[in-house]
């Protein structure tokens, strides 16, 4: 059994986290602070990719960074192509795995109490400060549960990694790939397996998100 598609998936949810770990933070701590209508607008336009069908996340990226377009033959110049090859996978988890980190560490921080924070600022501590080691710590467990979120999702995204970068065995091939391509081929205790190894994947890490939860539940009723 090749356990390629595995590791590939592994590979591209692990780095596809940690992007929009970074991002959906920041993007959320400054979203949670700008005023209800500008803070709308950007929520639509930060969450489309969540209601968007894959296969529709996956034509804008192919319309952005295909080879034949202005962006993907700039980009081709340096060696970067995301069409056909498995780092283009990253950039499809990102963008369909992004407003699940975003949405959840944004009700985080909107539950976050400002007093902690104007404490902080009367005793002379820099705002830098006050956010890694007050307001992190206090919403830590919905930004954990967030961060797992988003790599379930990209672990098992489909549709916009199908279309941005195919499936080649030992190349591209991830478990969702390779499930659709063993059941076309009528090897179906071949996709049987994998459905197996995803599904083992898939409740360890809904098991971290119940666990999270209830730790979280138990913060605050303290």
């Amino acid at each position: 059994m090749d356990w390629y598609p595995l590791w590939n998936s592994l590979r591209i949810a692990a780095i596809s986290s940690v992007v929009v770990f970074f991002s959906g933070i920041f993007c959320a701590y400054y979203a949670a602070r700008l005023p209800r209508a500008i803070k709308g607008v950007l929520d639509v336009v930060l969450t489309l990719p969540m209601v968007l069908p894959p296969t529709v996340c996956g034509y804008f990226l192919l319309l952005i960074f295909g080879v034949k377009r202005p962006l993907g033959e700039f980009l081709a110049q340096f060696g970067i192509k995301f069409v056909m090859t498995w780092y283009g996978g990253i950039l499809a988890s990102v963008v369909v795995a992004f407003p699940l980190m975003y949405r959840t560490a944004r009700g985080a921080f909107e539950s976050f109490d400002m007093n902690l924070a104007y404490s902080g600022q009367t005793l002379g501590l820099s705002n830098t400060w006050i956010f890694w080691r007050v307001r992190m710590p206090a919403c830590r467990q919905g930004i954990l549960a967030g961060a797992v979120l988003a790599f379930a999702r990209a672990l098992g995204e489909y549709g916009a990694t199908s279309m941005l970068i195919g499936y080649t065995p030992g190349k591209t091939a991830t478990i969702s790939t390779t499930v659709y391509q063993l059941w076309r081929t009528n090897d179906e205790v071949g996709a049987f397996r994998w459905v197996l190894v995803n599904l083992g994947i898939s409740a360890v890490v809904l098991l971290v998100v119940n666990l999270l939860e209830d730790r979280q539940k138990k913060a605050v009723k303290r």
